[in-house]
């Protein structure tokens, strides 16, 4: 990295969100974190292998990269994955080709690259953008952000740094896996009313919330949009609000980690 962009702190950075269907990436503003410009997006290979994905997103990298508002080309590029990361190893690999089991993601795409890269799980990505530039901007202790969709994804933020990998979606309640009782998709599958839902949802916070005693709770998901049906029937010390930054928020938060790592953010 040159010494010019060493020093530049807080200088835009590029995001890439790994999803099941499309990878999207886009110039983040680390100040205000907000997206520069338009996202890019191309539908997910399939079969999504380490190989076939680290190409899009080499592609998306170069189609931002060519922007005028694009970073310095040696600057590092932050990715979220779907699935947990220890160490920029892929531990977990639910919805995405299982040959990404035990791939050094951060090796695979900074060779690919040729500059630093830094994969993050997706939901920690979402969760961290929220704490900083969202709805969880300036709150102390614990924050934990929960997005409802296929299943239950967690980001843990203690005083806004990030405890990784907090798979709470996971957390055994009545002898079953939360997220297949209290997600999204289960709601649909269920064919549950907007109450019935909000009593399932609320069992799994009153447990997550007699666990770990959050200042708050921030949810995102699709089913944010709706939260106004199902947070009547919630009954819970913490205060609860819906998540702001909505489909930026992995591309926001992998750009954000990245350069916290690199110590290009304030």
């Amino acid at each position: 990295m040159t010494k010019d962009s060493k020093s530049h702190k807080n200088a835009p950075l590029i995001g890439i969100d790994i999803g099941g269907t499309g990878i999207k990436g886009g110039i983040v503003d680390l100040k205000k974190g907000k997206l520069i410009g338009e996202r890019f997006r191309i539908p997910t290979p399939q079969p999504a292998t380490p190989e076939a994905v680290a190409d899009v997103v080499a592609q998306i990298v170069e189609e931002l990269s060519e922007r005028a508002e694009a970073p310095a080309v040696d600057s590092p590029v932050g990715v979220t994955f779907p699935g947990i990361i220890q160490h920029g190893v892929v531990r977990s690999a639910a919805n995405v080709d299982k040959s990404w089991l035990g791939t050094d993601v951060d090796a695979l795409f900074s060779k690919r690259l040729g500059r630093p890269v830094e994969v993050i799980n997706d939901a920690d990505a979402a969760g961290l953008a929220e704490a900083r530039y969202g709805a969880g901007e300036g709150v102390d202790g614990t924050v934990l952000v929960i997005t409802l969709g296929t299943g239950i994804g967690s980001a843990f933020i203690f005083n806004g740094q990030l405890v990784p990998n907090a798979e709470l979606g996971h957390l055994e309640i009545d002898g079953h896996d939360a997220e297949t009782k209290a997600s999204a998709v289960a709601r649909e599958r269920d064919g549950l009313s907007w109450d019935e839902y909000g009593v399932k949802l609320n069992r799994y916070l009153q447990h997550v919330e007699f666990l770990f005693s959050p200042e708050l709770f921030i949810i995102g998901g699709g089913i944010s949009k709706r939260s106004d049906e199902y947070f009547p029937h919630l009954e819970l010390r913490t205060r609860i609000v819906t998540a702001e930054l909505k489909n930026d928020a992995g591309i926001v938060g992998a750009a954000l980690e990245v350069g916290v790592h690199h110590k290009l953010v304030k």
